[in-house]
């Protein structure tokens, strides 16, 4: 008599057990994608400054042709990308053209000295902040749920119930270069 009752709740707290780890992975997933939606939305933003950023520049500096086509073929690879890893190598090569944008910049001290430009470059640092803490926030999310679907015995049900492992937001070897400060 007790036999049976002993399996009904063995196999109650497993479904239990299922359904809470099931539930669990969804969050967490969910999770993921609002914070690469986070992530989109600061790319999104830069996209949009850049454009007046680069206006800004060419009405100083004319001759710099290069420079802008260079900014401008980053700035599309960026709003094209679709992969995770697209988007990584596409924002890299944005942050490179930028680099150069602002070199020129300092060739103008008038341009360096204009409350337009000023503006946009203030503005375009404090995009930069929100991208780094929107991939330090993605990439927590990501942490969370990889260790999640490897811990046993969710990785049992997770890879039963065909839960993947999720890439992080990856520095490129650009990024992870120390950076030389003369004066």
């Amino acid at each position: 008599m007790n036999l049976p009752f002993l399996l009904i709740g063995i196999v109650v707290l497993l479904a239990v057990y299922l359904w809470s780890t099931y539930n669990s992975l969804v969050v967490l997933k969910t999770r993921i994608k609002e914070a690469l939606s986070g992530i989109d939305v600061q790319l999104k933003r830069r996209i949009d400054l850049i454009p007046n950023l680069v206006e800004t520049v060419k009405g100083y500096a004319k001759h710099e042709k290069s420079v802008f086509e260079n900014v401008t073929k980053a700035r599309s690879s960026l709003m094209k990308a679709d992969s995770m890893s697209g988007k990584a190598e596409a924002n890299n090569m944005l942050t490179d053209a930028l680099k150069s944008l602002f070199a020129v910049a300092e060739a103008y001290p008038d341009l360096k000295a204009s409350e337009n430009f000023r503006d946009l470059q203030r503005q375009l640092e404090d995009t930069e902040d929100k991208i780094a803490y929107s991939r330090q926030f993605f990439n927590s999310n990501v942490l969370e749920y990889n260790t999640k679907i490897k811990v046993l015995p969710n990785n049992i049900f997770a890879n039963m119930l065909g839960f993947k492992e999720e890439e992080f937001f990856e520095a490129t070897e650009e990024e992870k270069k120390s950076v030389k400060v003369t004066f």
